[in-house]
């Protein structure tokens, strides 16, 4: 087997394994913020064995700090809006990211806009809109806000890793577990969880398969997948997240809500086909991947 297929099969199995976070979230009774950061002390202690295993410099510095605050954002963020709204709300908001990246490099980054960024930044937010007309997909409003937080967070990452080399995103993404961790671990006296066999079980899963060995599988597969194949196979996520929340969960999305995040991924799918094809002139270039 060739050394891109490998990337690319890493990458298949890191989306499937971030597919499961949306189930497992709902299926532990514990508050968002203990979730995101006992998930993500279990998360640290893989990563930073990788790292150690791989024989990458530990570093610190302003850009590992970005990095790490986009990520605990998005990770506080995310599992709140999962336990607030539908699964798929949350999932499929927080995949417009890409687009108020566009957003930030046309105000701050001086890239002209192209008709497709105007026709997908318009088409996205009509998707979105779809959710408002099938009371609010299911979920809340403060969830769906909650999700598009989630979405702003994402997007300082993808600004963040774009900036750094490959040891400041291993570092920014091993520092985001340990920021989660520090910042959410208060709560376990705040709101002291019920814990079970089965919640203990579940957050297991969590944090050593949907969020430790996931990262490693990017981080690996960064290195020889081409770049599309990744924000394509990365696609799988938001697909796959509510079907395993209906099979466990029996959470269904409406089917305008349904056919609107549908939508939202096809627009930001070929939109990610299009940009590798034609990408954008930036004032200030950069280059990164999507932490995924």
């Amino acid at each position: 087997m060739s050394t891109q297929r490998r990337a690319m099969l890493r990458m298949l199995l890191c989306a499937m394994l971030w597919s499961l976070g949306g189930m497992l979230i709902k299926l532990i009774p514990w508050n968002a913020f203990l979730i995101a950061a006992a998930r993500s002390l279990i998360a640290g202690i893989l990563i930073f064995a990788y790292l150690r295993i791989a024989r990458i410099p530990l570093r610190w510095n302003r850009q590992t700090l970005l990095i790490a605050i986009g990520m605990a954002g998005t990770f506080f963020s995310f599992v709140g809006a999962t336990k607030l709204t539908t699964a798929a709300n949350a999932i499929v908001i927080q995949y417009t990211g890409p687009l108020f990246l566009l957003a930030f490099n046309i105000l701050f980054r001086g890239q002209r806009p192209r008709p497709a960024d105007l026709l997908a930044a318009l088409f996205s937010v009509a998707g979105i809109c779809v959710f408002l007309l099938d009371e609010l997909g299911g979920g809340t409003l403060a969830g769906n806000l909650v999700a598009l937080l989630s979405a702003l967070f994402f997007t300082m990452v993808l600004i963040t890793t774009g900036d750094g080399d490959e040891t400041d995103r291993m570092n920014g993404i091993l520092q985001g577990q340990i920021l989660t961790a520090v910042l959410g671990l208060p709560f376990l006296f705040a709101a002291p969880p019920v814990v079970t066999g089965q919640s203990l079980l579940y957050l297991l899963a969590l944090g050593v398969f949907q969020l430790g060995v996931s990262y490693v599988l990017y981080m690996l597969a960064l290195r020889d997948c081409p770049p599309l194949a990744c924000s394509l196979l990365g696609m799988i996520e938001p697909l796959l997240n509510p079907v395993w929340v209906f099979l466990t969960v029996g959470e269904a999305p409406g089917l305008l809500s349904l056919a609107g995040g549908l939508f939202v991924i096809a627009v930001v799918t070929v939109y990610c086909i299009y940009n590798e094809k034609h990408p954008p002139v930036l004032a200030r270039p950069s280059s990164g991947e999507a932490p995924g």
